[in-house]
């Protein structure tokens, strides 16, 4: 049997505060665009720099108001940066004039937010949106349980891991 595997890792910065809606069932979903970036220098060593924008969309998995949406809509601001962890998933649409529209956005599943946090003491992680759950710590902080906390996957200690400098080239 064949296996396949449809995983994307992304850490960026939030275009804009997230737009949360509640379906007419009752389900909570959180929808942002997340910006990452990268930059190079081109064969005439001008300096290149592209921005990619993804849309991303996280539910909850559950009704007890800790979920994934629940975590966005209470923490996550315009600017922040986050590492966010899903699935790609491609779907399509009429519009109003029947034009059939394409959309490629990432279901979100896990949620870690980077960088210091406002009136906080740095970053946290946010939940898991999968079979982990996304329970509470009963407190006011953006950290909620996942499957992966226990192998390191917190930035509290270490925060400017994920800021590169030259120092850590290898050439």
């Amino acid at each position: 049997m064949s296996r396949s595997l449809n995983k994307v890792t992304l850490i960026g910065n939030l275009g804009n505060d997230p737009e949360i809606r509640t379906t007419t069932g009752g389900n909570k979903v959180a929808q942002f665009s997340l910006a990452t970036g990268r930059q190079w220098n081109s064969a005439s060593g001008e300096k290149q720099e592209k921005t990619e924008w993804h849309k991303c969309v996280a539910w909850n998995q559950g009704s007890r108001g800790t979920g994934l949406a629940d975590i966005i809509e209470r923490y996550v601001k315009k600017g922040d940066k986050l590492y966010v962890e899903g699935r790609i998933e491609y779907r399509q649409y009429q519009d109003k004039e029947n034009q059939t529209r394409y959309v490629t956005e990432v279901n979100v599943r896990e949620i870690l937010l980077l960088g210091g946090g406002r009136g906080g003491s740095g970053g946290g992680s946010g939940g898991s949106g999968g079979s982990g759950g996304g329970d509470s710590d009963g407190g006011s902080s953006p950290r909620a349980k996942s499957a992966d906390q226990g192998k390191g996957g917190d930035f509290e200690e270490f925060p400017n891991a994920l800021e590169p400098s030259d120092d850590d080239l290898p050439f």
